[in-house]
């Protein structure tokens, strides 16, 4: 699913209502209906629903929105912010649609003295500037959205919430809280970063029929990683494989007190189906590995609590991933300068191998090309420098894909895959419950394990990213966000490649 700029979901809605053809105003009770169906849903019958408007089609939007919820027998009251200009062509038609209602409770908001008194009971309909605001909110409109955010009800944003921008960093700006955003047709990037948690609520993306063919002849540089995509780049196993077919992972990482992120990933490689792992660690950890792990194979460090010295012949191996757990001390940042001057094919770097990076920034540019790192924001910053907000860190990732020639797995709620061609994918599935440590660990095995199977990079990344939100999708619900454990993601697996499968 291709995420579109404003500018493009404009052009998008000209072409439709072009070649359709359709009016616009129609468009518009298109996708008024749309909401209100969703809304309807919900059970609010018997609720008040408060419909703040501005005087663009965001505007127009949440005139036919109340216009249909008082034909449906809801109780509906209006507040349209007043600035002594008239609306859109669009929002004024629904406007006269409203004045030929009797009795339609309609209010305009000159000063904060008009804001109507509001329960917690109440549900508030956000349809006061949506996605085509294009400064920081204001005056009264500022004024309007913070008494909003102060009542706590109910609030559910049409398109974007208010004070939101769609392509921009919105830090510090007045933005609603909404508990529902129901964006039109497709995901806007503003959706889809961490920074913008606190005021999008839950998202759900509503059809409201935007002519397909504009996709044909557009190109967005981001997309939204879905199923579709994920089971074109899924191959299933051929009858008469055999362990040579899924190559042989080496996964590099562990010291003395952190085991438990080797083994993570140790298990995730293994339960992704490479044909054989193996693992290198430290004495310390022998031990554990082939209790925790009878399945993998070890190579052992010769020191008993850090990693040194790796064998000469790493280029054996299929794929390596290396850093879970392993530590910062010199001696492995030496090692880990070795595999990247030794080893020709594209590695996996996480975690610690980032740190290592971070303190040797000039290794970056001997990391073999299509290499994948996969960082989460604080580790990003320490390797590209602080950034103020995630559309800038969002811009350096791409950057340094290209820059580096490899790909940037920027984790978070929605993660960001940069590829070296300047595309960009965001991921669909995962949860909040994977918001504990050892879960970066799991996705690092995962990726070794379809780099080793002969996937290219970048559908390895977009695979593993996929499947291991996936698998925490499957142990959430088995377990609860609260209580589920990475541990739990592996074994979630299983269950994701048989859906795969099916």
């Amino acid at each position: 699913m291709q995420i579109l700029s404003a500018e493009q979901i404009r052009a998008w809605d000209q072409y439709t209502i072009q070649h359709e053809p359709v009016a616009s105003i129609d468009l518009m009770e298109r996708a008024a209906r749309k909401c209100v169906d969703w809304l309807k849903d919900m059970s609010w019958k018997g609720r008040n629903f408060r419909i703040f408007c501005g005087k663009g089609n965001n505007g127009g939007d949440g005139l036919a929105i109340g216009r249909m919820l008082l034909s449906a027998g809801y109780t509906v009251s209006f507040y349209i912010l007043e600035f002594g200009k008239l609306g859109s062509e669009d929002f004024q038609t629904n406007l006269q649609r409203l004045h030929d209602i009797p009795a339609t409770d309609l209010h305009f908001l000159q000063s904060a003295s008009h804001f109507p008194i509001l329960q917690k009971e109440d549900i508030v309909v956000d349809a006061l500037f949506g996605a085509g605001l294009n400064k920081p909110l204001s005056g009264l409109s500022a004024d309007l959205v913070g008494y909003l955010n102060h009542v706590h009800a109910t609030v559910v944003s049409i398109d974007l919430p208010s004070g939101l921008f769609m392509d921009q960093s919105s830090l510090g700006n007045t933005v609603i809280q909404a508990d529902y955003t129901l964006t039109f047709q497709c995901y806007k990037t503003g959706l889809l970063l961490q920074e913008n948690a606190p005021f999008i609520g839950e998202i759900q993306v509503l059809d409201i029929g935007l002519h397909p063919d504009y996709l044909q002849q557009t190109h967005s540089q981001t997309e939204l990683l879905d199923e579709v995509m994920i089971r074109k780049i899924f191959r299933p196993r051929k009858r008469f494989a055999h362990k040579g077919s899924f190559g042989h992972a080496l996964l590099v990482g562990g010291s003395y007190g952190k085991m438990g992120a080797l083994v993570l990933a140790t298990k995730a490689c293994l339960g992704t189906g490479a044909g054989l792992t193996t693992a290198f660690l430290p004495k310390c950890g022998y031990g554990i590995m082939q209790t925790a792990l009878p399945e993998a194979m070890t190579l052992i460090d010769e020191s008993e609590d850090k990693l040194t010295t790796l064998p000469d012949d790493i280029d054996r191996f299929s794929a390596i991933g290396i850093g879970p757990g392993m530590g910062t001390a010199p001696e492995t940042a030496s090692l880990l300068s070795f595999v990247l001057r030794r080893y020709s094919k594209p590695l996996v770097i996480d975690a610690d191998g980032l740190n290592c990076l971070s303190q040797h920034k000039g290794w970056l540019t001997s990391i073999p090309h299509s290499s994948i790192l996969t960082p989460h924001p604080k580790e990003f910053d320490r390797l590209f420098g602080d950034h103020p907000n995630d559309f800038e860190r969002m811009a350096t990732a791409r950057q340094k894909a290209t820059e580096l020639n490899l790909i940037v797995v920027l984790k978070g709620h929605h993660t960001l895959i940069a590829c070296p061609d300047g595309q960009a994918f965001f991921n669909s599935t995962g949860n909040a419950g994977m918001a504990k440590g050892g879960s970066g660990d799991v996705l690092t095995g995962i990726i070794s394990s379809l780099l080793a199977q002969g996937y290219s990079p970048i559908d390895a990344a977009k695979l593993g990213v996929y499947i291991h939100g996936w698998a925490g999708d499957v142990a959430a619900k088995r377990f609860s966000k609260e209580a589920m454990l990475p541990s739990h993601l592996v074994d979630g697996l299983s269950h994701v490649f048989l859906l795969l499968q099916s």
